[in-house]
């Protein structure tokens, strides 16, 4: 059985989660601000955080930095604001995926089993690919330039491996959301367009590689 910890102020919040949870099989254990959540994430295993922004004590951001300091447990986020900074700034510390309130508790779970899902998973196939001075090492999920390691977040290298993969074909928004994420999107494609903007930004000289497809979606090109 799966362990979730579910850290919310509001309790109707976390009582509709815990429903859900409960009746997807997960096991639930409870935050009512960020300082616990980060006591409880530190002391026990957990396979998945479901995590919202604005607590009492620590803030959702804080605490999912401090968490990082010390474990890789796969984070959601919660919050009411959907601005793409907000979205930005919880990728960059490292969050799996990010939820706007109000949000489906059904989706939701969908989420959750998606990231426990890919986080549980296989390995990659232990090929390189290279090309001038870039280079990706799919079993060590190490990118390098020009010999210096380049620090990404989890979906950004889920992203970019995919991409590299399938380079030179036309990715769809709706098959990258499907073959990264994991489950069928609901709303709009901001969270795929925020992650492209942040793995340009961690390519630097290489970002060209990632060419926008107008209405369509993405390609990665290194020829």
């Amino acid at each position: 059985m799966n362990r979730l910890l579910v850290a919310d102020d509001e309790f109707g919040i976390r009582e509709i989660i815990k429903k859900y949870a409960d009746f997807e099989g997960y096991e639930v254990a409870e935050a009512v601000d960020g300082m616990q959540a980060v006591a409880m994430a530190l002391a026990e295993d957990y396979d998945l955080i479901i995590m919202d922004v604005m607590m009492p004590e620590l803030d959702g951001f804080s605490a999912c930095k401090e968490i990082r300091k010390q474990k890789k447990t796969p984070i959601i986020m919660l919050s009411a604001r959907g601005e793409e900074y907000d979205r930005i700034h919880g990728f960059e510390l490292g969050v799996d995926d990010y939820v706007v309130k109000p949000f489906s508790p059904r989706e939701l779970m969908m989420r959750v089993a998606a990231v426990i899902k890919r986080s549980q998973g296989t390995k990659e196939e232990g090929d390189v690919f290279n090309y001038k001075g870039l280079s990706v090492d799919f079993s060590a999920r190490i990118v390098t330039i020009d010999n210096q390691r380049v620090n990404m977040t989890p979906k950004e290298y889920d992203l970019f491996f995919y991409m590299v993969k399938n380079r030179g074909l036309a990715l769809t928004r709706e098959t990258l959301i499907s073959k990264v994420w994991g489950y069928d999107f609901f709303g709009d494609d901001r969270t795929l367009d925020t992650h492209v903007k942040l793995l340009r930004k961690s390519l630097g000289e290489y970002s060209s590689c990632v060419v926008t497809l107008r209405g369509v979606g993405y390609r990665f090109e290194a020829e």
